[in-house]
C-alpha cells in the first residue's frame, strides 16, 4: 500500500527543505495537516500544495511572488 500520510520530517525531505519551514507552512495555513500525536500531511494534500504554488516564490511566506519566466 502506498504511503498516505507523511510526518513533518518526511515532508521536509520530499520538499528538500527543513522542518521549521514545514511547521511555518502549516501554522500559516498554506499546508493543511492532521494532528495524530504529531502533525501528519496527507499525500494528496501535498500534491495539491505543489500544484497550487507552482511558479511561486515561497521564500517569504508573508510576501509570495510569481516567479519570473
Amino acid at each position: 500500500m502506498e504511503q498516505m500520510l507523511y510526518t513533518v520530517a518526511e515532508t521536509a525531505k520530499i520538499l528538500k527543505t527543513n522542518t521549521s519551514y514545514i511547521y511555518s507552512l502549516i501554522k500559516l495555513g498554506f499546508l493543511p495537516a492532521l494532528k495524530l500525536g504529531s502533525y501528519k500531511i496527507r499525500r494528496n494534500t501535498l500534491e495539491k500544495f505543489l500544484q497550487e504554488y507552482e511558479n511561486k516564490d515561497l521564500t517569504d511566506l508573508t510576501n509570495i511572488k510569481e516567479l519570473r519566466k
